[in-house]
């Protein structure tokens, strides 16, 4: 088996044990931001649970769906807090359908330290947009990833992509 090393990965998941070690837990701050800011990564915001871009995305578009709540385990998160979850996962996947038609979905979490997991101490679920033929070489070779879109011009897309697919669904 041939193995491909990603150091920058490594960058990535250290600045999170920083910032736990200082207390802070990005997800818990992102509760209370606003959709509408600039500042914030959120794009959509539901009763148990909020959606938003990840900073250090695989790919354009990709996001995260993380309950309100400060969890850990699955097993914390109570029958309407997964199913509202995993509604808004599938309506995650419908905002970058109808912003960026992708080709497929990776869609899934990191639980645990050991499985990967760069915030393990705040359950959160990825949603990353494929399209084929969208892995390259350069995170290996060059310590560069390619992310075709501006992240605000992204959020931008998928805010006003989440109020339209949620407008239609109340008619």
């Amino acid at each position: 088996m041939d193995r491909l090393w990603s150091p920058w990965r490594s960058n990535y998941i250290e600045s999170f044990n920083h910032e736990k070690r200082a207390g802070n837990c990005i997800f818990c701050d992102a509760v209370s931001q606003n959709l509408s800011s600039d500042n914030s990564l959120k794009v959509f915001d539901n009763k148990t649970c909020f959606a938003l871009l990840n900073l250090y995305p695989y790919n354009s578009g990709h996001l995260m769906v993380v309950p309100k709540k400060h969890f850990s385990d699955i097993h914390q998160l109570s029958e309407d807090e997964t199913a509202e979850i995993m509604a808004t996962i599938k309506l995650s996947m419908k905002a970058l359908d109808y912003v960026m038609k992708p080709q497929g979905f990776n869609v899934g979490a990191n639980l645990g330290k050991a499985a990967g997991a760069g915030i393990e101490d705040h359950i959160h679920f990825h949603v990353v947009p494929r399209w084929n033929g969208d892995t390259n070489f350069f995170p290996v070779i060059g310590d560069v990833k390619i992310i075709s879109q501006d992240l605000l011009q992204t959020k931008r897309n998928l805010v006003d992509a989440f109020n339209k697919i949620i407008q239609e669904e109340n008619k």
